[in-house]
């Protein structure tokens, strides 16, 4: 059984048991979050594709923790102007642990 779903603008493929890291989420860690956006089910023998979403579709998960992904360096140059930019950027993200999908 699995799930696609979407959250900040990005899908996920959602099992029973796993682990994501998602865009940040304003939840609280051990609370709950229920993702309604469901573009695509399977129960392992059937698929359930959505226009655009699967109605009654959803996929419920648990908050582990919260964090920080690893640096991006963002550099940028003009050639023969003697203009250079460096920066750094951390994407922060939300590690969820998907107990169920329902559909």
């Amino acid at each position: 059984m699995y799930a696609v779903f979407k959250t900040g603008g990005k899908q996920f493929r959602a099992e029973p048991g796993r682990t994501l890291r998602v865009p940040a989420l304003e939840v609280d860690p051990g609370e709950t979050v229920t993702f309604d956006e469901v573009l695509l089910a399977s129960d392992g023998e059937t698929v359930q594709v959505g226009e655009p979403l699967v109605g009654g579709a959803s996929v419920t998960a648990s908050v582990v923790r919260h964090g920080r992904d690893r640096k991006v360096i963002v550099f940028k140059r003009k050639r023969r102007k003697g203009y250079r930019k460096k920066q750094g950027h951390r994407q922060k993200f939300t590690e969820i642990r998907v107990d169920g999908i329902a559909l």
